[in-house]
Formats: structure tokens, sequence, C-alpha cells
């Protein structure tokens, strides 16, 4: 893939990104200005799972910009949040200590944002051990799960909203 090719891609991602984050012109119309809620009531906690499957840089930023994004929306107006990036297949790369393109980032993100956490695929860092016949590290802010798809899964079946940058 050429560097115009990447580039490319890596717009189509954002603009598809912003269209899907951006709520229908109808919906912002229609909702008040304000909606006043009840003292004491309860704020719904708001919980994203992103996936990583692919080892490209700039959607591994793209997962990282999507979840600073939702966490600073979300603090702004004094709600919580609850954020998984979920890495599997070649998106491990992300939290692999040795090959990590992103691993400084994370480290200060997840230092400044402990609602944001970093799951790794066991299936696929198995995987690689295989093919390569090495241990493969993980960054310190990830935890394994033994599976990224089923991850994926069971939290969309507990009503996470899924999003894949």
């Amino acid at each position: 893939m050429t560097r115009f090719e990447q580039v490319m891609r890596a717009a189509a991602v954002c603009i598809v990104a912003l269209l899907l984050a951006a709520p229908p012109a109808a919906a912002q119309s229609s909702a008040p200005a304000s909606t006043p809620t009840a003292p004491g009531a309860a704020k719904k906690a708001h919980r994203l799972v992103l996936q990583v499957n692919t080892n490209e840089p700039a959607l591994m930023n793209l997962a990282l910009n999507n979840a600073i994004n939702v966490e600073q929306y979300y603090k702004d107006l004094g709600e919580k949040v609850e954020i998984e990036v979920v890495t599997f297949g070649p998106g491990l790369h992300m939290l692999r200590d040795d090959t990590s393109p992103v691993k400084d980032r994370i480290k200060a993100i997840a230092e400044k944002m402990p609602s944001i956490s970093f799951k790794a695929c066991g299936n696929t860092q198995e995987n690689m051990h295989k093919a390569e016949n090495k241990t493969i590290p993980l960054i310190a802010q990830a935890t394994v799960v033994k599976s990224g798809v089923v991850r994926v899964m069971e939290l969309q079946e507990q009503g996470w909203t899924y999003v894949r940058p």
C-alpha cells in the first residue's frame, strides 16, 4: 500500500468515525436545550468497547482519540463512563511491548484516565508466541483476556456500545 493510499484510508476512517459519532440533525433540533433531572436521580453509566484488530498505527491512534474524546465528553457532563479497548489478531501489536507504536501514549492515557482500560487477546498472544518462537511481551497497562472476540461479544450482550474505528 502506498503512502498516499494509507493517508486516504486514514482520512476515510476519520470521516466515517465522525459521521457515526454525530447524532442525526433531527435528534439535535428536537431535543430541549437542557434536560432537567430530579435531584438525586441516578445517571446511567456509559460503556464503550473499542475494537482494534489491525496493525495500523493510524487506526490505533484513532481508537485512542475516540476513547479520550468519549471520556472527556462524559467527564465534562459529570457522568460516569467505562471504556475498554480490546485488541486481537494483528491489533495485538498495539499492546505488545516490543512492537507497539503507541505504547507511550497508552501509558499516559492510563495514568490520567482510569476509566479507559486495555485488553489483549490471549489466543492471539499464544499464536504469536508459536509463530515467532518467543515470549510475546505486553505493556504493563494491558490485561489479558482469553479471547478478544468473545470479550467484545460479552460486552455487547451486557449492553455496551461497540465501535470499530
